[in-house]
């Protein structure tokens, strides 16, 4: 595929083309080898080969025995102060939600193939749902899970779940492959996921990309007891797709012109 015009003059193209690799990997699910990265970012493999490497002396990412390049631990501590910016711009548009709807309300990102929740903003009941923020669990049987692994591609998603597994929480979580690719391709159409009593019996939970489907940054979710939460209900999808468009607008303010293909 041919590479896109270069960006914004000004700009320094060495730095586009390492921070196009590293958005390349956390795409592919964290690994990926030099031949497939050069490929999706439209680069020499030299060229991509020599910006791996100076990544890797500074341990934004490192090369593993199978000579896959990988994500580094050098990305933990900006990950965390990442996390803690989006948390700290998204809780209004979180709060707003959480006092229309009564209900609980959570902000996720999928990171290393788990999802993470960043933001939560508390429903009015006294009775209602609480999911600590920082908290790492197995996507499959979440809604923002679901969300989020929605739109990758059949190889990459069999990749993840080969790695993580799909180990049963309820008798409603999804535990085979193929039903949770069926429930998948149903997010795709309808555009929301459902939790339902997957995760936690008794629990329900509506999710909707922050973002679009492919290029959805986060999932914005409401939780609450199943017997005050319906699967679908119309108003609370109707109402977590407006919020997600004001979160993926505010989103687009903080982080201009993300994820473009660079020019040799």
């Amino acid at each position: 595929m041919g590479a896109v015009a270069e960006g914004p003059s000004g700009t320094v193209q060495s730095v586009n083309r390492a921070l196009l690799l590293l958005e390349l990997l956390a795409q592919g699910g964290g690994r990926l080898p030099v031949s497939e990265l050069a490929q999706r970012s439209g680069l020499s493999l030299g060229t991509a080969h020599r910006l791996l490497a100076t990544l890797a002396a500074r341990g934004y990412v490192r090369q593993d025995h199978d000579r896959r390049y990988a994500l580094g631990a050098a990305l933990l501590p900006l990950g965390d102060a990442t996390r803690r910016l989006l948390s700290s711009w998204a809780l209004p548009f979180l709060s707003e939600l959480a006092q229309d709807c009564g209900e609980t309300v959570n902000l996720a990102v999928l990171e290393d193939d788990h999802v993470v929740y960043v933001a939560q903003a508390p429903g009015r009941h006294r009775m209602r749902m609480f999911t600590q923020v920082g908290r790492r669990v197995l996507p499959h049987s979440t809604a923002v899970g679901k969300v989020l692994l929605a739109w990758h591609e059949e190889d990459q998603l069999g990749r993840v779940i080969f790695r993580l597994g799909m180990p049963r929480h309820t008798s409603h979580t999804l535990t085979s492959l193929g039903a949770f690719r069926a429930e998948l391709a149903a997010v795709r159409e309808r555009g929301w996921a459902v939790d339902d009593e997957e995760q936690e019996l008794g629990v329900r939970c509506l999710a909707v990309p922050v973002g679009p489907g492919a290029d959805a940054v986060a999932a914005l979710s409401v939780s609450a007891p199943a017997s005050r939460l319906d699967h679908g209900q119309p108003e609370v999808v109707q109402a977590l797709h407006r919020t997600a468009d004001q979160l993926a607008r505010a989103w687009l303010r903080h982080t201009p012109g993300g994820g473009r293909r660079v020019s040799e």
